[in-house]
């Protein structure tokens, strides 16, 4: 967490500057998880039990960028846990974005299908998910800012991340290839592939019309490599996993498409079927070093239902 944002006070416990709050924020230093009782008990001996229930009850504690209410939420070693004394925390709701995960520099969302991840040129209007967060922290704090630093198509659903702090916003801009360590994509293939496991490399290039296509002219288009992994077949359709060496504008959709196998639902790239009505794409796992504390920030969604149960 940015040192810059709070100020030290007596017992190790540290307060954001926010005039609207009172945020104090506790870590677990032991070496063993407790329930969030119990380690507010233990961090704020001066306090009542009775409080603590308070606060649970209204929504003023949060334990790794979750507000929570129950009193039995584990606080692993390492964690932080923060408390609104001044009042409840703001909750971020929406049908179609989950916030997988907060802290002052970043967030980690999971996108649902359909929903820009920023507005297009073209779509000011149109509802996406850069806005939808933006006003969620400019609601905690009117100080607050948001970045731009990695997008997901409109019909991919899965994690994505944005920049709270300018500082976090330059570090990952600067530093993307070397602080991404994983990420992993889900997709429903047309077709069986031949192989388990495999890769395609191709220059990817994009027309005027807006369709990235692969390229071997060498001085076209920029390099971009996908690795492949069958999960499952059935009802001629395949459940791959996918890795990125590199992050190429609808690099999956074209390097699928160039097996023979496109992406279920993905009429732009070929797909004949579209048997969940959807886009078939999903990115199911986002491993990266902190831009700030470099640590290893590892997230992962459970592989959508309906790509399950496809290929049944």
């Amino acid at each position: 967490m940015a040192e810059k944002n709070f100020r030290r006070n007596s017992g190790g416990q540290r307060r954001q500057n926010v005039a609207a709050d009172r945020i104090f924020t506790y870590t677990n230093n032991g070496e063993e998880p407790m329930g969030l009782l119990a380690f507010m008990e233990n961090v704020r001996k001066d306090i009542k039990k009775n409080d603590i229930k308070k606060w649970l009850k209204f929504g003023q504690l949060m334990v790794d960028g979750k507000v929570t209410t129950a009193f039995d939420t584990p606080v692993l070693p390492g964690t932080e846990v923060k408390l609104n004394v001044g009042r409840p925390f703001v909750q971020f709701r929406h049908p179609r974005i989950e916030i997988v995960y907060e802290d002052d520099d970043v967030i980690v969302i999971n996108k649902g299908y359909g929903l820009l991840s920023v507005a297009a040129q073209n779509q000011k209007k149109e509802e996406n998910a850069y806005d939808i967060i933006r006003n969620y922290v400019k609601a905690v704090d009117p100080h607050n800012k948001l970045f731009i630093v990695h997008r997901l198509d409109r019909d991919t659903s899965g994690l994505m991340m944005f920049a709270k702090s300018a500082q976090a916003q330059e570090v990952l801009r600067h530093n993307w290839n070397n602080l991404i360590l994983e990420r992993l994509y889900v997709a429903l293939l047309e077709g069986y592939l031949d192989q388990d496991k495999g890769y395609v490399k191709s220059r990817l290039a994009e027309n005027s019309q807006y369709v990235v296509y692969s390229t071997d002219n060498p001085d076209e288009g920029r390099v971009a490599v996908t690795h492949y992994k069958v999960l499952g077949m059935g009802n001629n359709l395949t459940l791959a996993q996918f890795s990125l060496d590199t992050g190429r504008k609808n690099q999956i959709r074209v390097h699928a498409s160039d097996l023979g196998h496109p992406i279920a639902g993905d009429k732009k790239y070929g797909a004949q079927k579209n048997p969940i009505h959807r886009l078939a794409l999903h990115a199911q796992t986002l491993r990266f070093a902190h831009p700030i504390t470099r640590k290893d920030m590892h997230f992962q969604t459970p592989i959508p239902p309906k790509f399950a149960s496809a290929i049944r």
